[in-house]
């Protein structure tokens, strides 16, 4: 289902109002000290329904800034004409108080029609010198200009839809691209491994390897992951090596690891049955969140499901539990004891390596699903309500968060 028609009811409060770029970066440091939600209003776009929401957060691998972030949005408002809708590339070095616009993707590269801004890839070359995004229509290489309405952008050849029947009805004809997902490239900018399919039961996974002309080239399939889910996240061990040792992928029902030496797939010890893998973290180890619950590792290629902290799942009622429909989860390199988790129900932190959370209440009462870390340990979070800067974790704030009476 298209972000367009999630839940048309839903409330944007404007936390402040927009400002000019100077004077935004002072209200975002007065906000920070004052323990005060802070909306990012610089993201481009319309600014309509869910064109506010960070689908995909990324990095480069080979700058060690966690302030330099890139972000892909996508707007497409109902209130919008087609050829107004759009994906954008937009960076920023703040840490997500303010957005430059960095591309724009027109609509030929994208379905709005069938589950888009809702799962795309976005990764980042070396420098950021250009980008892969995954769309329903594939994946792409984006190559910005002087005119950022105007990006080179490059189709990278993948499976397509074929003429026999798929095992299950899908809303694609043969010969149409199949749906590109999750994307990873190696630090070094040089090989690339791509995933494929959407609710067809015939995932699949591509590596690439950078051409002399700078063209993207298919190596072959890797060997097959043993599920026929969709896959849904993705990460080596080792982001920062040129020649990662191990790949994670996570799927519709568990998580997977391949020995990129020996090409053989194992699976996750101590993942429950049925849990979609929705983002991982390798900091500290491996760290999933899935639906529906929170994973923390506790040794090579095994992780344990948190069961004794009880999230508030609803601000205005006593309904808690370890079952939480987790979204992203995020762990502070410099601090590794804090971690964030986005959910259906909001944002959670812990400052005990997950054990225990709480649920940050000061946000809007909506889901939440892509957030990172920033170097002064405040944080970025972003859902279908817009963006948000917010510092739990600061000793000033902390005693102002806002908390249910027990």
């Amino acid at each position: 289902m298209a972000i367009p028609h999630i839940r048309r009811y839903l409330l944007f409060v404007p936390l402040l109002l927009p400002l000019s770029v100077n004077g935004q970066v002072q209200t975002v440091a007065d906000d920070m000290e004052n323990c005060r939600v802070h909306r990012v209003t610089s993201l481009p776009g319309s600014h309509q329904f869910a064109s506010e929401y960070i689908e995909t957060i990324a990095s480069d691998p080979t700058n060690d800034n966690p302030n330099v972030i890139w972000g892909l949005t996508t707007d497409l408002s109902n209130a919008l004409p087609q050829q107004s809708r759009a994906m954008y590339i937009s960076k920023s070095t703040d840490g997500g108080a303010t957005w430059s616009q960095v591309a724009r993707i027109g609509s030929r590269y994208f379905d709005e029609h069938i589950g888009e801004g809702i799962r795309n890839g976005l990764s980042i070359s070396p420098g950021g010198s250009s980008f892969i995004v995954t769309t329903q229509r594939g994946a792409f290489e984006v190559i910005p200009q002087p005119s950022i309405s105007s990006p080179v952008v490059k189709t990278i050849v993948g499976p397509q839809v074929p003429d026999s029947p798929p095992k299950i009805p899908i809303a694609k004809h043969p010969g149409d691209p199949v749906r590109a997902n999750i994307v990873q490239m190696t630090s070094d900018g040089k090989h690339l491994i791509l995933g494929y399919g959407y609710f067809d039961l015939d995932p699949k996974l591509f590596t690439y390897h950078k051409d002399g002309d700078g063209s993207w080239v298919e190596d072959g399939p890797l060997p097959p992951i043993p599920t026929d889910m969709d896959l849904l996240s993705v990460q080596f061990d080792e982001p920062k090596r040129a020649d990662p040792r191990f790949l994670y992928v996570g799927t519709g029902d568990q998580a997977y690891l391949l020995n990129l030496r020996s090409m053989k797939w194992s699976r996750i010890d101590g993942v429950g049955p049925d849990s979609a893998i929705h983002n991982m973290n390798v900091v500290g180890g491996l760290h999933l969140a899935a639906c529906w619950g929170i994973y923390n590792p506790v040794g090579p290629g095994m992780v344990e499901r948190v069961t004794n902290a009880h999230f508030l799942l609803h601000r205005t009622s006593d309904e808690a539990g370890s079952n939480i429909r987790a979204y992203s989860v995020e762990v502070d390199p410099a601090q590794p004891d804090h971690e964030v988790v986005t959910s259906l129900t909001g944002v959670y932190i812990s400052d005990d390596r997950g054990e225990t959370w709480r649920r940050i209440n000061d946000l809007p009462n909506e889901e939440f699903r892509t957030s990172h870390i920033n170097s002064d340990g405040s944080i970025l979070v972003s859902g279908v309500a817009g963006t948000f800067l917010i510092n739990p974790f600061s000793d000033t704030c902390e005693p102002h968060l806002k908390r249910r009476k027990k």
